[in-house]
C-alpha cells in the first residue's frame, strides 16, 4: 500500500478566495490507484513554508509519495519547484519530462509547467500543475512508475518486474 500526501500550493486557496479543486481531484485519483492518502496540506506560495511542509512530511517516515499541486508555472509567485529543489536530495528529471510530454497530447501549454520530481530520504516528491485536469493527467502519466520507485526507495531493488 502506497501512502501518499497531497500538498496544495495556492495563495488564493489559503486566503479562502478560491476553492481547492486540485487537491480533491488528486485524492480521488490516488485512491482509485489503490493508494492511501495519509495527509493533505495547504500552503501559500512561500518557498520557506512549502519547503518546511515537504521536509516534515518526508522526514516523518509515514509518507512514501508527496504530490504537490500548484505553483509550477511561470507566474512570479510560482515557486514550488524552487522550494522542492531546496528539499530533495536527488532529482529525477525523467518524471517531469514524461509529465510534460504526455501533457502535450492534451494542451500546448503543458510545456510551461516547471514541475520536477525528486527524492528526500525514502520519499518521492513530485510537483504537479495546479489545474485539476493538469494535476490528474500528470499523475496518470507517471502512476505506473511510482510503485517501482517506492520499491527501490524501500530497498527492494529487484528489476524483474519493472513496468514496460
Amino acid at each position: 500500500m502506497i501512502r501518499a500526501a497531497v500538498v496544495t500550493v495556492s495563495d488564493s486557496v489559503m486566503a479562502g478566495t478560491r476553492e481547492d479543486r486540485s487537491g480533491p481531484a488528486l485524492r480521488y485519483s490516488i485512491e482509485a490507484l489503490g493508494w492511501t492518502v495519509s495527509a493533505t496540506e495547504l500552503a501559500p506560495d512561500e518557498p520557506d513554508l512549502i519547503a518546511a511542509i515537504l521536509r516534515r512530511l518526508a522526514d516523518s517516515g509515514d509518507i512514501a509519495v508527496i504530490l504537490t499541486t500548484g505553483g509550477t508555472g511561470v507566474a512570479l509567485r510560482d515557486i514550488t519547484p524552487e522550494a522542492t529543489r531546496s528539499v530533495i536530495e536527488r532529482e529525477i528529471p525523467g518524471l517531469g519530462e514524461l509529465m510534460r510530454a504526455t501533457g502535450l497530447k492534451f494542451t500546448p501549454t503543458a510545456v510551461l509547467s516547471r514541475g520536477l520530481a525528486g527524492v528526500r530520504g525514502r520519499t518521492l516528491i513530485v510537483n504537479l500543475p495546479g489545474s485539476p485536469k493538469g494535476a490528474v493527467e500528470s499523475l496518470d502519466a507517471i502512476a505506473n512508475l511510482v510503485p517501482h520507485i517506492v520499491d527501490l526507495l524501500e530497498g527492494r531493488t529487484s528489476h524483474g518486474d519493472v513496468p514496460h
